[in-house]
């Protein structure tokens, strides 16, 4: 196809040079950074956005779309630039089909806050980078189409205006996409699905993805999002694996720090357990008495052989393994052709013995190999056995490991060479004499990737996974490490704050304050919202003052949809045409109160947490909603973890449930009893669990049917 007598390959290539790069979109110091959240995006869309639908078409949200292009990366048979792009939802909660509160934002402390009117969702779709932009598959046959067409090409299927707004919800609602971030109106938001290259994407890594959304958030005035980390990698959980080796969670690399912890963990726990699992000594595994040694032991001596360094704890060996895997990812060839060599061998290293001593012990080395005629497939000698052989000749056990790491690849006689390989089931490294093919032979002595990973799992698994490690001694330590990995497992919610109360100006040409809002006849245990940053001409006035924090609060909370700003508490009866420069300076912080007249009948926006009355109270010290399974007390009505009840997660939920709390004064009430309650004191006393709370389901509710009738009165 020919457009203008060019090929239409150049002209598509001409037309995505002018688009934005997502590796460095947005750039740094944008302008729609300036002000509140709520400004900042709006200008945000109108600059770099385009409108996919006509705002009149849904009534509840608008949608836009950003396209990318990724780098000088091409994509495709047609070697075509690749392109992402990012779809843009703003949701109006008050009209959505979607449910009007927040689960993320009750499990990270947020509950409290009121609902806001708006969401903005920002996605990544994951096949937005193998189709064209602005298309979306068909209902009916999948085939894809414009965003603009109104009838199927392949099945002639009617495309009507409600399979338009059901195709957005479920954009909302899917959890594949490679991003779907949230922000509320008010500047709080979540980032619920991150996926790279392990979740399915073909082109962009989850550290990209994850970069473009942390400048994304700065570049719109974000002020604080969270994330729970459910991040999976090797099959393994990588909040653990990362805080072992690298003191925190994979998003740490962008700033996000411990946020909640279910269990009532705090950050101070998080810090001592990372402690404890990082600094545990390697040494606790290496003794193993009489018997011969377990394959735990055989995998760790395996690694610390092949290290330059000493691995001396778990953070050093774990971390050693992660090296291992990247470093076999690497092109394992230069741009001229030549092999490249493991960043991690160690031939290129200085050592302190001259070159005769190297030699005469790698001779000595090979005598061994030529002796024990160790020259085919079947027959291997194990880097223990030859090491055991020579080692009383030679008079440093250091110049024995460096020869031996090096013997791979040494001529022998008769043109054969020094092979090696990493036995895939013991994990030894074995020696052998082989033919030399061209003079050069691929170094066998490290494990392959996949071996590499194995092992990874296996010591994942056996050292530090609670549910999975083995009986390791000494006891003390291993419970110690099994306690330690299940606070960081029980570690999910991790928050970044980008601060925008910290935005240093120079040279202020606006006034900056934070406000804090109560209302007149708000009960004095009911939360306030969190205060909004208004900007304002240096010459504003305190009326200008109230107009703008009432336009504000109107336009973020749906609660607040008919508030009115009415006094600067603190400062008395002052009058609104004095100059707010003058009174309060061009920045700080500001207590308003006001009324919001008719705001029972929207008492359902009045917190996230819903308007239902429950309390959490548990034994593990929580009182607030960590997003960890629960039940609730049925003769007192609070919540508390199922795991702190003594109920596993691969149980049933029982029919009934009575906390230690209500047996505990079921007890007491009966001790008061008089004398003819003995026999059904003592009924209860036998069928009383010893558990830390009292649990029965049908098939065995003695103990439960015996408090319900004491509670009632004994006869």
């Amino acid at each position: 196809m020919v457009v203008n007598e060019r090929p239409a390959k150049r002209m598509k290539r001409r037309v995505t040079a002018d688009l934005y790069d997502f590796l460095t979109f947005p750039v740094a110091g944008d302008a729609s950074s300036d002000g509140p959240f709520r400004n900042s995006v709006q200008r945000f869309l109108s600059d770099h956005a385009r409108i996919t639908f006509p705002p009149s078409l849904f009534p509840s949200f608008m949608t836009w779309q950003i396209l990318f292009r990724v780098g000088d990366i091409v994509h495709g048979p047609d070697l075509s630039p690749a392109m992402v792009t990012l779809d843009i939802v703003e949701e109006d909660v008050t009209r959505s089909r979607t449910s009007v509160y927040c689960d993320q934002c009750r499990v990270v402390g947020w509950s409290s806050h009121p609902v806001c009117r708006k969401r903005y969702h920002f996605i990544i779709r994951a096949a937005s980078n193998a189709i064209e932009a602005y298309q979306r598959p068909c209902s009916r046959c999948g085939n894809l189409l414009q965003l603009s067409e109104t009838r199927c090409r392949s099945c002639n299927f009617v495309i009507t205006v409600d399979d338009l707004e059901d195709w957005v919800y479920l954009q909302i609602e899917d959890n594949t996409h490679l991003l779907h971030g949230v922000v509320h109106a008010n500047g709080y938001g979540h980032l619920l699905t991150l996926n790279g290259r392990e979740g399915g994407s073909k082109l962009l890594s989850g550290s990209v993805i994850m970069g473009f959304w942390d400048r994304l958030c700065a570049a719109i005035s974000v002020r604080k999002v969270s994330v729970m980390d459910l991040s999976k990698k090797f099959g393994l959980e990588y909040r653990l694996l990362h805080a072992v080796t690298n003191g925190h969670s994979w998003y740490g690399n962008w700033g996000y720090e411990f946020g909640t912890g279910s269990y009532a963990l705090t950050q101070d726990a998080y810090k001592e357990a990372v402690n404890t699992l990082s600094s545990m000594p390697l040494s606790s595994f290496s003794f193993h008495g009489r018997g011969p040694r377990s394959r735990l032991q055989c995998v760790i001596s395996l690694y610390q052989s092949l290290a330059d360094t000493e691995l001396l704890t778990i953070e050093d060996l774990f971390g050693f393994l992660l090296t291992l895997v990247y470093e076999c990812r690497k092109p394992t060839t230069t741009p001229t052709g030549t092999s490249k060599q493991h960043e991690y061998s160690s031939t290129t290293l200085l050592c302190a013995w001259t070159g005769k001593e190297v030699e005469d012990v790698q001779q000595a080395l090979i005598k061994v190999l030529l002796a024990s005629d160790a020259r085919d497939e079947a027959k291997w000698v194990t880097r223990r056995a030859l090491k055991g052989a020579v080692c009383r000749s030679v008079a440093s056990p250091e110049l024995l490991d460096y020869c031996l790491k090096n013997l791979q690849g040494k001529s022998a006689a008769d043109g054969m060479v020094v092979c090696s390989r990493c036995n895939p089931i013991s994990s030894a490294i074995e020696f052998r004499l082989g033919p030399s093919t061209n003079g050069v032979r691929a170094n066998s002595c490290y494990p392959s990737e996949e071996q590499v990973v194995s092992d990874l799992k296996f010591l994942f698994d056996s050292i530090i996974h609670p549910d999975k490690m083995l009986s390791y001694r000494p006891r003390v330590m291993r419970k110690r490490v099994a306690n330690s990995a299940r606070k960081l497992l029980d570690c999910k919610q991790f928050m970044k704050d980008y601060k925008p109360d910290e935005v240093a100006v120079e040279q202020p040409s606006v006034i900056r304050l934070w406000c804090h809002v109560e209302l007149s006849d708000q009960p004095k245990d009911d939360p306030s919202p969190p205060p909004e940053l208004i900007v304002l001409p240096l010459n504003a006035t305190v009326a200008d003052l109230k107009s703008e924090v009432t336009s504000a609060f109107q336009e973020v909370y749906a609660m607040y949809k008919r508030f009115q700003a009415e006094e600067l508490l603190g400062y008395g009866s002052i009058s609104d045409s004095l100059t707010v420069k003058f009174l309060l300076g061009t920045s700080g912080s500001i207590q308003i109160q006001g009324k919001c007249p008719a705001k029972n009948g929207l008492s359902r926006f009045r917190m996230e947490r819903g308007t239902e009355a429950w309390k959490v109270d548990c034994t593990c010290g929580a009182k607030d909603d960590d997003g960890e399974k629960m039940l609730a007390c049925d003769t007192c009505g609070i919540w508390q973890h199922t795991r702190c009840a003594g109920i596993k997660n691969s149980d049933g939920m029982p029919s009934k449930f009575v906390c230690e709390r209500c047996v505990h004064s079921y007890r007491e009430e009966t001790k008061k009893l008089p004398d003819s309650g003995d026999e059904a004191y003592k009924t209860c006393n036998l069928n009383t669990s010893c558990r830390d709370e009292a649990v029965a389901t049908d098939c065995a509710s003695a103990a439960v049917a015996c408090n319900i009738s004491v509670n009632f009165g004994v006869r």
